[in-house]
């Protein structure tokens, strides 16, 4: 018997809140398999490689384990860029101390966004590497990685700075899988993501 295929696409996705059945569960999102013994299978992130603000190579090894908030940007955006990394600065606060989350933020404008570049827009936001990774690498490769996000993110002339895409964050649990996506603009939101990465960190604890 052939495996089932069922897409799950994130706006439709119910989210569980407490109540009688328990604490709040975040839904795994995207295709996933059902095969004929009831095994589900969830879709997961590819392998990637890229470099960071400090030239160190970060690769899905990295967040192995971890959670973590993903997004995409370029330095020179005159548009969301701005909010998104003002409120992602609030993720890296709240969640500083906590070796258990990550953030990643891709830029898809590498070419100018060189690691120098990342490395001194870095130093401006008074972040570290070890906790929040800005990384660059080849263009075809960061715009994979965008579809395998399933967010938008492409080259347009038309857009502000040249480049259209998603001020989605993305939130990913230990296992590579995607569990959220928030809009990076808008602090409500934001403080939704901010209460989800706890219940990822409590269900990624052993029972």
């Amino acid at each position: 018997m052939k495996a089932s295929i069922v897409l799950l696409l994130p706006l439709a996705l119910w989210l569980g809140s407490c109540g009688p059945d328990g604490p709040k569960r975040l839904p795994v999102l995207g295709e996933h398999q059902v095969s004929a013994a009831g095994d589900t299978i969830y879709y997961t992130l590819p392998p990637f490689r890229f470099r960071n603000q400090d030239s160190a190579e970060v690769t899905a090894a990295t967040f192995a384990g971890k959670v973590y908030v993903a997004d995409f940007f370029f330095t020179t955006c005159p548009d969301i860029c701005p909010k998104m990394k003002d409120q992602m600065l609030r993720v890296y606060e709240r969640f500083g101390a906590n070796d258990s989350v990550l953030l990643l933020s891709h830029t898809i404008n590498p070419r100018h966004d060189t690691v120098g570049v990342l490395r001194e827009f870095s130093q401006a936001l008074g972040i570290s590497s070890a906790k929040w990774h800005m990384v660059t690498g080849d263009p075809d490769s960061i715009f994979y990685m965008a579809r395998q996000y399933m967010i938008s993110a492409m080259p347009d002339e038309q857009a502000p700075g040249g480049f259209l895409h998603s001020g989605a964050f993305i939130l990913v649990d230990p296992a590579g899988r995607i569990r959220g996506y928030y809009d990076g603009t808008d602090p409500e939101k934001v403080d939704e993501l901010m209460r989800d990465i706890p219940i990822l960190l409590h269900e990624a604890r052993p029972q």
